[in-house]
């Protein structure tokens, strides 16, 4: 399903800036992630959540603005982490390194206590 269908939320939870990305991350996805990054930074946001857990397709383009969100929070020192990704894109996400620069957690739950613990 490649269209411009990603709808992009944006909560505070637990003091977690959560952006939740329903639909699929693709080359049309990337004003609203990066969007969604730069609200939540000027708002001050120095822990940030991608919440994962309504995706289903995450092509190269994705993975490529993803790279740059993570540029991003480490150039601003901020921490970012995931949630809710599938294995095959846990997977991926190793494979092409991002998982040297953000933590991958099952679902938001476990990614809410891995923020309250490394603070």
């Amino acid at each position: 399903m490649l269209d411009d269908e990603l709808n992009v939320s944006i909560r505070e939870r637990d003091g977690v800036a959560v952006i939740d990305l329903v639909g699929d991350v693709t080359t049309f996805a990337e004003e609203k992630i990066t969007s969604a990054y730069s609200e939540v930074s000027s708002r001050g946001a120095r822990n940030i959540l991608l919440n994962f857990r309504q995706n289903d397709y995450i092509n190269s383009a994705g993975i490529a603005i993803l790279i740059g969100v993570v540029t991003e929070v480490n150039r601003n020192n901020q921490r970012l982490a995931v949630s809710g990704l599938s294995q095959h894109f846990q997977k991926i996400f190793r494979m092409v390194g991002l998982a040297q620069y953000i933590d991958i957690y099952q679902d938001e739950e476990e990614a809410l206590r891995g923020f309250a613990v490394a603070t």
